[in-house]
This record gives C-alpha cells, sequence and structure tokens, in this order.
C-alpha cells in the first residue's frame, strides 16, 4: 500500500512526513510528492497545509494537473483523503483569508476568521484544546472523548452541512475541527503534533 503525502510547497512539513513514517514502520510506502501521475497510483492522499487559504490554494494551482488529480482521487474514484489545518480548509467552497478565495469544492461551506469576540479570545487559537468528537469517525476509533489535540489557527471551516462534523472544539465558539464525508477526512488540529493520541489517528487513517 502507498500513502502520498502532496508536497506543494505550503511550508515545512517534515513534522507530518516524520509521524507519518513513524507510525508505518516500514509496513506501508510513504511517499512525499507532487508528481500529479504518483498521486493518482496512490492508495491514500494526505493533504497538509500551512499558511494562509490563498496561498496554499495558489501553490495547489500552480502545479499542472494537480487539482484535477485531486479531485479525481477524491471525488471521482472515491480513494481515502485526509486534508490537514489548511488542507481540511480547502474542501470548501470559498475561503476569506487575505481576499476571496475559490476552494476545492468538495465540501460546501466557506473559511471564515475566528470571532475573537472584540479581543476576548487570542487570535490565533493556539496551543492544546480538548475536542468533542459528535459523529462516529473511522479516524476516532479508540480515541477518547474530550482528548487534547494541538491547534494553530485564525480562521475555520464553516460547512453548510452540519452531518458531516465529526468534532468540534470550544474557542470563542463551537468551531468545527474534523469532518468525515464517505472517504473524505480533515482535522483542523495537527494530529502530527498531538502527541499519541495523533499517531492514533494516523493509524486510523493508514489502516482504513
Amino acid at each position: 500500500m502507498k500513502v502520498t503525502i502532496v508536497d506543494y510547497n505550503s511550508g515545512n512539513i517534515s513534522s507530518v512526513i516524520n509521524s507519518f513514517k513513524e507510525v508505518a514502520k516500514n509496513k506501508v510506502n510513504i511517499e512525499v510528492t507532487s508528481d500529479p501521475n504518483k498521486i493518482k497510483l496512490s492508495d491514500k492522499v494526505v493533504l497538509p497545509g500551512q499558511g494562509s487559504f490563498k496561498s496554499c490554494v495558489e501553490a495547489l494551482n500552480n502545479i499542472y494537473g494537480l487539482s484535477d488529480v485531486l479531485n479525481e482521487f477524491a471525488i471521482i474514484n472515491k480513494k481515502p483523503l485526509l486534508g490537514i489545518c489548511v488542507g481540511l480548509q480547502m474542501f470548501a467552497d470559498v475561503g476569506f483569508e487575505e481576499t476571496e478565495t475559490k476552494g476545492l469544492g468538495w465540501i460546501s461551506g466557506k473559511v471564515s476568521k475566528i470571532d475573537n469576540q472584540d479581543g476576548k479570545f487570542k487570535l490565533p487559537h493556539i496551543g492544546w484544546n480538548q475536542i468533542n468528537i459528535v459523529k462516529d469517525s473511522k479516524i476516532f476509533k479508540h480515541i477518547d472523548n474530550n482528548s487534547h489535540m494541538y491547534f494553530v489557527h485564525s480562521y475555520e471551516f464553516v460547512p453548510n452541512d452540519k452531518n458531516v462534523i465529526s468534532a468540534t472544539t470550544d474557542y470563542s465558539s463551537n468551531i468545527v475541527c474534523s469532518v468525515e464525508k464517505e472517504n473524505i477526512f480533515g482535522t483542523q488540529f495537527h494530529p502530527e503534533k498531538s502527541d499519541k493520541i495523533g499517531l492514533k489517528i494516523i493509524y486510523n487513517f493508514i489502516n482504513l
């Protein structure tokens, strides 16, 4: 089995790569590439994301054929794909970070700035926070409710269909921190930075 981590210049993704390799333990081939032809041959894909919504979308679109092959992989062929942080946010129709930017449109909704209630809550939302699991998601197998995960973000994904939400976290409001829609999974938190519980989520995804 081959799990591909998409490297499209969204920032330093070494922690994602190292965590997946640690969990895979040479039993699963972990490949890091932006080559659409290699991605097409993968069994599972991980879409990380660091930086702004706009910069990540532009970086994806700057690699010829990458958006198309990801769409084919996840939407047409329905193979498992995991988006992390901005990787999740890009599932949306549109994002409003820096400027209005069109997303991948896989899960209808928008990405908007967290309401910090006139400075009552600091942005970015950074550090450890509890997650409230609201749906029996495959990537939360053997994960306890109210587990702590590591977050770094100022923007939140607001899906139109609440049924895709698998977990929320309480920061200023109920923020969506995980989604599942058929073969598409996403976490706003960073499983690769969330210690043993985060590694368990990575394990669950690899073993879907």
